[in-house]
């Protein structure tokens, strides 16, 4: 079959039923009002004109060229969408979605039937619409996004609260500040940017509002009731990245109407994501579309309900291009079979159950607040430091167990489950527990890591504080893995009572006491499968390139002040100075974040992001610096924000927020 000649709509407008204009672009096949056309659209507020034009550019002229036509719009008051954002995954914005898809299947070149694609922010509003069941929706490509907002997002984790939240939060701030295009608003474009500027809402004290799992995190949670969801879904995501649990909760919870693929990746698209190996995911999507969009009897429902690529012993490194390892494929999803371990008296980790009734072997556990500065971070866009590191600077102020050597391999899909029985002399208290392999010569490679604020013990809904010096047992999901342990490595459990900046500590460090005798680890083993050899993309750099005026760089290192007791975690991201060929736009944005703590004082917690955009074309150029804080007492989060615009050398805007939050057994 010849490639479909295609024509791109740089902008249309859309006009919704409130008046509200939004900008969309599309990627229309030639001659589709004679031969009408299945859609695929995304609903993002990450920039159309600059955000995503790049990987944009990589996927819709393919399937337009396949005769699947692409339509990628702004949502409301971003991009040179009109109006202010209201919020993360709104009652409004999903409204705005389900009233889009029907103008699209409205249009004379559809054929009615649309399909909802996107990575994070379009994979999650992607889930939720389909729960909505608007009638011309027909299937669903979701990547690198959660079927539960509370526990499998950039918020909180088991009742800890993430430091992502900021870094987030401050994205967003820096996004939704940044000026409409000229180009394509006219004159407009300075009084839509002044409505954003002063009006943006600063997610962050929405956000750290609802410190439970509330009904503001169960809306969109499909998870409340997966049976809302009728139609097929695919499910990716990457080991590496912090929305790895997806896929399998998404097989469990919607069944035959789920295909869940997870490679070793980042936070990117499979065909252009490291680690390698990729996926020919425009081969996939594409008979995905056409399977549901437009009848076509090509098997791709056939296709095994569970993929994974199963790592096997990358060693720990500054990046990792490719890890090594193995794709596998289950025909159907199950509960996998448990490979027990116990520790001993001497903390040997050893295969088997903990013996009934044994008396207490307890020891006293009180980490360094910076233990966790190998954890990487939990948002990852790139394999390097953004990637946990080396584990034995996080497993020196940990209590490890660890196997002896193996003497044959053992491989792993599924979460691990931790039970252990503790006590804590106050009423708030953090526990994190990590499955790392440990190579021959010692360096240790994260493979799992779990998270629980032990007030969150028996749910998220309603915490409550523990009884000081009452034993308590616990029991821990950590993250799904898909892992081998080669022969002669060991499995070592490591358990802290910290695991900063990743997870920001509670107002207390009182330390825990940890009965090893109770300790119970149930590691999911791999169980029957098959080899699954899986496609690599045809364009192995499919990436536009723009014109460069200034590099990009990244930078993350950690200071520890010995004189003032300080440690700091520094990130430096520069996207550098690109210009678009065709628009002459030329964008720029500048991350500057610091987080910092005393290792022996909760409250010394500091955050603060700050985000530089630049904006240009011959003749015009504008520039947002947005500034976002975090710290805290005993008693409450103390957040902060500003934002000040310029256009060219001069200051055309500036407004700061602060905000007391009162802590609620975080």
């Amino acid at each position: 079959m010849t490639d479909r000649p295609f024509t791109t709509i740089e902008n249309q407008w859309i006009t919704l039923k409130d008046g509200t204009r939004l900008a969309a672009r599309i990627w229309l096949p030639d001659d589709a009002e004679a031969d009408t056309v299945p859609a695929v659209f995304e609903f993002l507020p990450y920039r159309k004109r600059d955000g995503t034009a790049a990987r944009d550019e990589s996927t819709y002229p393919v399937f337009a060229a396949a005769g699947i036509a692409g339509v990628r719009v702004d949502i409301r008051g971003s991009g040179e969408s009109d109006g202010v954002i209201d919020g993360e995954y709104t009652e409004l914005e999903l409204a705005n979605a389900c009233e889009l898809i029907a103008w699209i299947a409205a249009q004379p070149w559809s054929n009615g039937n649309v399909g909802m694609m996107g990575i994070s922010w379009g994979g999650f509003n992607g889930l939720q619409v389909a729960a909505l069941r608007p009638p011309a929706l027909k299937a669903v490509i979701s990547i690198a996004s959660t079927t539960d907002r509370y526990n499998d997002d950039i918020h909180y984790k088991n009742g800890c609260h993430l430091s992502a939240q900021l870094s987030w939060a401050a994205t967003m701030l820096a996004y939704q500040s940044r000026s409409p295009d000229p180009d394509l608003v006219g004159n407009r474009w300075l009084e839509m940017w002044m409505e954003r500027l002063e009006n943006e809402p600063f997610f962050m004290e929405e956000w750290l509002s609802h410190q439970r799992r509330d009904d503001f995190w169960k809306h969109g949670s499909i998870a409340e009731d997966f049976s809302a969801v009728e139609i097929p879904t695919l499910v990716v995501a990457g080991w590496a990245d912090g929305y790895r649990n997806t896929p399998l909760l998404a097989a469990e919870g919607l069944g035959e109407k789920s295909k869940a693929l997870i490679g070793p990746w980042v936070h990117k698209y499979p065909h252009f994501a490291w680690p390698k190996p990729r996926a020919d995911f425009h081969g996939e999507a594409i008979a995905f579309w056409n399977r549901w969009l437009r009848g076509e009897e090509n098997g791709i429902e056939n296709l095994p309900q569970v993929r994974a690529y199963i790592i096997d012993g990358p060693k720990p490194a500054v990046r990792r291009d490719v890890e090594p390892g193995t794709w596998i494929s289950k025909q159907r999803w199950s509960e996998p079979e448990a490979q027990c371990f116990y520790v001993d008296q001497f903390g040997a980790l050893l295969e088997g159950m903990p013996i009934p009734h044994a008396p207490p072997h307890e020891i006293y556990l009180k980490s360094p607040l910076d233990t966790g500065t190998a954890s990487g971070e939990w948002f990852t866009l790139k394999p390097d430091a953004e990637m946990a590191g080396d584990q034995r600077v996080d497993d020196a102020g940990s209590l490890t167990f660890e196997t002896l050597p193996l003497t044959e391999g053992k491989s792993f899909l599924g979460r691990p489950v931790l039970t252990v029985t503790l006590r804590c002399d106050a009423e708030l208290a953090n526990l994190c527990a990590r499955i790392v392999d440990v190579h021959p010569d010692g360096a240790a490679t994260r493979v799992s890591f779990g998270v629980i604020n032990l007030a969150h013990r028996d749910g998220n809904e309603n915490p409550k504080p523990l009884r000081p010096g009452e034993p308590v047992t616990i029991r821990l999901e950590l993250d799904t893995c898909g892992y081998r342990f080669g022969e002669s490595h060991r499995i070592r459990l490591s358990l802290s009572t910290a695991y900063w900046p990743t997870v920001l500590p509670p107002p207390t460090d009182p330390g825990l006491t940890i009965d090893i005798a109770s300790l119970g680890l149930a590691m999911p083993k791999l169980g029957e499968h098959e080899a699954f050899e899986m496609k690599q993309p045809n364009n192995p750099d499919p990436l536009p390139k723009y014109t460069e005026h200034a590099p990009a760089e990244t930078k993350r290192s950690v200071t520890r002040d010995l004189s003032a007791n300080r440690t700091d975690y520094h990130i430096h991201e520069d996207t550098g100075l690109f210009e678009h060929p065709d628009t002459g736009l030329a964008t720029r944005q500048l991350r500057e974040e610091t987080w910092s703590i005393k290792p022996d004082d909760p409250l010394s917690m500091t955050g603060v992001s700050t985000w530089t955009c630049d904006m240009q074309r011959e003749g015009w150029s504008v520039r947002t610096v947005s500034t976002s804080r975090i710290s805290c007492t005993a008693t409450d989060w103390l957040i902060g924000a500003s934002v000040i615009a310029y256009e060219g050398e001069r200051q055309v805007f500036e407004k700061t927020f602060e905000k007391v939050i009162p802590r609620d057994l975080m």
